[in-house]
């Protein structure tokens, strides 16, 4: 794991330190839709709509997708603003719960835009957001662009915990893919995609649990590019619980592998998903986390051993072996940290971003409780994958607690 950190801590600082062309001409500003889906999203709604309002891109119509939802989501968001909705600027649609792919292709089929952002219902993005993924659509082979998710509501170490993670795997990695242009996966919480692309391509297949990986994918293999904005933030709500993390991160991976599968001809057919991107996803966020804790658990063992050898049969200790083993252990724990220190120092500053240094010094606990429940979530994965057995979406209830500073981001005018 420590090597696949480092080789993609080089690309991601090779990524960083090139100079990527502006196509934007200064006169570049297409009509865009900001699409939310939402289903029982009565207690952060309201919020999320107004943080796109407050966005500085005022060239948009806002269209909030109520998905049958059993709570009073659709009569809070067509309640909050009711001279946006006069006005045109904000439109509130409902239908049957379907899912939230179904949601996507309702809202799609009455959206005339060139781009549109899709953003969860329960996120806050900052008032740049919007303008730093949209100049990227000036350059026609731009089919999406996805953006910096963050965890909004740090609370508690469960999701202290996802936000380090957040910046040190999914963020690191998407900056490595975005040399090559195939950024796999244009996050939910935040994302800017070319409608046409995305028309040409069936729009969103129920056909998976990870429709955003699926639909990245297929962007793709159209020929087009996929990148990473790094200034563009979003807060989302991140569980705040053990049970409620591994339910989410159970259907990500299992949304993932069905999408890997789903594109698996994506191998031969385009050169940087075959031999970079895919495989990555495959090895390294796949196989090798279900190994992983071994590394651990045969250190523990060693050293177990080693005291009971050097206590009843100190003739047959070895205190050589013993330091080599502390010696690669120690190693491996340092290439880990600093690997996860050049995540950090690669990220942009941003006003709505300050603190995020502090997360760091939860790395050393993080590497010993937070990783394993993903080896445990894996396995399930694998024997649900096995067994054949169908998966739906798995709803997390909403706590509507952000921090202090993303609140501030959100009432900020």
């Amino acid at each position: 794991m420590s090597g696949r950190l480092v080789i993609i801590g080089v690309f991601a600082l090779i990524d960083r330190l090139r100079t990527r062309r502006n196509y934007a001409a200064p006169d570049y500003n297409p009509r865009v839709a900001v699409l939310i889906p939402a289903y029982n999203e009565e207690k952060v709604i309201a919020r999320t709509i107004r943080s796109v309002m407050m966005s500085n891109y005022k060239n948009i119509r806002i269209i909030v997708i109520d998905d049958g939802s059993s709570d009073r989501t659709f009569d809070v968001a067509y309640e909050a603003y009711p001279a946006d909705i006069a006005s045109g600027r904000l439109t509130v649609l409902t239908k049957p719960n379907g899912g939230k792919a179904e949601a996507l292709n309702f809202a799609l089929n009455q959206t005339d835009e060139e781009i549109y952002i899709g953003i969860d219902a329960d996120g806050v993005i900052a008032h740049d957001a919007i303008t730093r993924l949209v100049c990227h659509f000036a350059d026609p082979k731009i089919g999406a662009v996805a953006g910096n998710a963050k965890v909004g509501n740090r609370v508690n170490l469960w999701t202290r915990w996802q936000a380090l993670e957040y910046i040190t795997s999914q963020n690191f990695e998407r900056r490595a893919l975005d040399l090559f242009d195939v950024v796999m996966v244009v996050p939910g919480a935040i994302g800017a995609w070319r409608t046409s692309a995305v028309r040409n391509g069936g729009g969103y297949h129920p056909d998976t649990v990870a429709e955003d990986a699926d639909l990245t994918m297929n962007v793709l293999e159209q020929g087009y590019s996929v990148i990473y904005e790094d200034q563009a933030l979003a807060f989302t709500e991140a569980p705040v619980d053990m049970n409620g993390l591994m339910r989410q991160r159970f259907r990500w991976s299992f949304g993932i592998l069905q999408a890997i599968f789903k594109h698996r001809g994506a191998i031969t057919k385009h050169l940087a998903m075959g031999l970079f991107a895919l495989p990555n996803i495959l090895i390294f966020q796949i196989l090798l986390p279900l190994v992983s804790p071994l590394i651990d658990l045969m250190f523990f063992v060693g050293v177990i051993n080693y005291l009971i050898d050097k206590h009843f049969h100190p003739e047959s200790a070895s205190a050589a072996s013993f330091h080599k083993l502390l010696v690669f252990f120690i190693a491996f724990l340092v290439i880990d940290f600093l690997t996860s220190a050049l995540a950090f120092a690669l990220e942009r500053k941003h006003p709505a971003s300050r603190g995020d240094a502090w997360l760091l010094v939860h790395i050393w606990i993080q590497r010993f409780t937070y990783r394993q429940v993903f080896s445990i979530v894996l396995f399930k994965t694998i024997k649900r994958a096995i067994d054949g057995k169908p998966f739906s979406w798995d709803k997390l209830e909403r706590t509507a607690k952000m921090s202090k500073q993303t609140e501030a981001l959100a009432e900020h005018r």
